[in-house]
């Protein structure tokens, strides 16, 4: 094949068969002989897909690994924090607490040596309050202006009686409770110690539990992906594998008919003898699907009766070869998709009907492939549109090639003189013109 600007060639000579030798390209021409091409894409995509999603699936399964770790740290996080029931002000409130139950008693003798001087006896802050109020009671019968300084004190003696009920509330309620402190003191270092892990305060702790949450969440999202991935490839590997027995059973009918018509094709080149065959394999199951299906395709040939098959690659005789090939290619010219054939020399060692016979094909070819012939075969060169000869020559002190085209009498006398050698007689020359004649006829 040659690659230049995007077109693609075949060349076929004695030592150069390229196309149709690799398996891939056999399985191409089986597909484009039955016209497999539109369940073919069908396939392709149904197996590209197919990969698509056992690579998500892979991806997916890998990461839910490598999160299992992950997730027990985080679950056990997630508990902790959750478990620890902090709130927002807890730790200032502790802290008030375990204050007060380490000075109980100090607080206790405070509020008592308070609630005394108030209400402790006769000579108590109260007491004396309400001597003066009795004083200024009759001060305020007497000059009515002084009325307001009673109504204070009586105001004032009020707020002294609730002081004092607090006092007193305060001091039957405050006492040392160890075990009480204890609590507080283990739940203020359990704080710390959330604190410590997870930011530095209460704030940064509730946080991390809510991350921590989230990134659990999306652990086992990740987990139900799975399952929804696997489900996904499950139904397009149903489908991936209809097509693939689909392909398998088509193509088994296509290598027949194909294998039947090349059988016509050599006889008519003089290869009665051969027996072309086309091998085809299929294994069952999603593991052996390729990108073309699930089968494997092998030309088989065997040239002679009692000799084994061979595959086309391994076919040493070059004139064998390029019989097949022209058979093949004869076969296969409407769904060949290669626009130019280019056959050199592939009638070495070949005469008379086995050449004529070779002609007519490389003509009928002509109508799907632009081909080009080399050929020294009168029988070959007459069947084409049209002749070029190839020249070698001095040119000066160079040696130098030329090509041109020809036409009417000088191709005339080239077949002649393929036909007779250098001695051209009337009668080659009318037997030439008889050849060109005939294929013209037949076009």
């Amino acid at each position: 094949r040659l690659e230049g600007d995007g077109s693609r060639s075949d060349i076929h000579g004695q030592h150069e068969q390229q196309s149709l030798l690799s398996s891939a390209r056999q399985l191409d021409a089986v597909d484009g002989f039955g016209g497999l091409l539109a369940l073919r894409a069908r396939y392709e995509e149904a197996y590209r897909l197919w990969k698509d999603h056992t690579a998500a699936l892979e991806t997916a399964i890998q990461e839910g690994l490598n999160h299992e770790r992950l997730r027990e740290l985080l679950q056990f996080q997630s508990e902790e924090i959750e478990k620890a029931g902090l709130s927002v002000g807890e730790e200032e409130a502790l802290q008030a607490e375990r204050q007060r139950l380490v000075h109980a008693h100090r607080l206790r003798e405070l509020a008592e040596m308070a609630y005394g001087e108030l209400q402790g006896d006769e000579h108590g802050v109260i007491g004396r309050l309400g001597r003066i109020n009795q004083a200024l009671d009759e001060l305020a019968r007497t000059d009515h202006s002084s009325g307001e300084a009673l109504s204070q004190a009586r105001e004032a003696g009020v707020l002294l009686k609730d002081l004092a009920g607090t006092l007193r509330d305060y001091a039957a309620h405050v006492e040392a409770d160890p075990e009480r402190q204890s609590w507080v003191e283990d739940r203020l270092e359990g704080i710390q110690r959330l604190k410590k892990k997870y930011g530095g305060s209460i704030e940064a702790v509730l946080e991390t539990g809510s991350r921590v949450k989230q990134e659990l969440f999306s652990i086992e999202a990740q987990e139900g992906r799975v399952s929804e991935l696997t489900r996904q490839l499950q139904a397009v590997e149903g489908q991936m594998t209809d097509w693939a027995a689909q392909l398998s059973m088509k193509r088994r009918d296509a290598a027949k008919r194909l294998t039947t018509l090349v059988a016509a094709e050599l006889a008519a080149l003089r290869m009665e003898g051969a027996k072309f065959e086309i091998e085809l394999s299929a294994e069952e199951g999603v593991g052996v699907c390729g990108p073309t299906g699930r089968d494997q395709v092998e030309f088989l040939l065997s040239s002679n009766v009692g000799e084994p098959q061979r595959p086309l690659a391994r076919i040493a005789s070059g004139g064998e070869l390029s019989r097949i090939m022209l058979a093949l290619k004869t076969v296969l010219a409407e769904t060949d998709h290669v626009p130019v054939l280019v056959f050199d020399e592939i009638d070495t060692g070949v005469g008379g009907g086995v050449a004529s016979a070779m002609g007519m094909r490389l003509r009928r070819l002509g109508q799907f492939h632009q081909v080009f012939s080399i050929t020294h075969l009168p029988q070959v060169a007459s069947q084409a549109e049209h002749h070029l000869l190839v020249e070698k020559g001095q040119d000066g002190r160079r040696t130098a090639t030329s090509i041109r085209p020809l036409t009417g009498i000088s191709r005339e006398e080239e077949i002649a003189r393929m036909l007779g050698g250098e001695t051209i007689t009337r009668k080659v020359l009318e037997t030439a013109a008889e050849l060109i004649a005939e294929t013209k006829g037949k076009r």
